[in-house]
């Protein structure tokens, strides 16, 4: 009995590992404007595109939160991946602009987000 129950733990111990293995490799990609969520949560029509860039870049240096929005009109909240500050700072410094955003994906109380982890070019 004891020695099923090694065997049991050891197949356990393989599954978790492969399954964190491909949560650490997996991600998507989402594309779409980098907006300011606080304009567009109050003025979703008018605080979008290049006319909006100079208050979405203002936004963005004071730490407000930043989103992406695709053409489908879904919105992702950008989240700071903290073993990667870089990818979020170029995802930032596309305020107003369109972007390739790489990361996970996440979904919690109805408010999703993309853990940024690469700027495609």
């Amino acid at each position: 009995m004891v020695r099923a129950m090694r065997g049991w733990v050891l197949v356990g111990g393989f599954v978790l590992g492969a399954v964190l293995a491909g949560r650490a490799f997996a991600g998507d990609t989402v594309t779409g404007e980098v907006i300011d969520m606080s304009c567009y949560l109050h003025h979703p029509t008018t605080s979008t595109g290049s006319g909006h860039r100079k208050c979405a870049e203002t936004c963005a240096k004071k730490g407000l939160p930043m989103g992406l929005l695709t053409a489908d009109k879904q919105v992702f909240l950008l989240l700071e991946d903290h073993d990667n500050p870089k990818a979020y700072a170029a995802a930032l410094a596309k305020a107003a602009e369109q972007a390739t955003v790489e990361g996970d994906k996440v979904s919690v109380g109805g408010v999703q987000g993309i853990v940024v982890e690469a700027v495609k070019e």
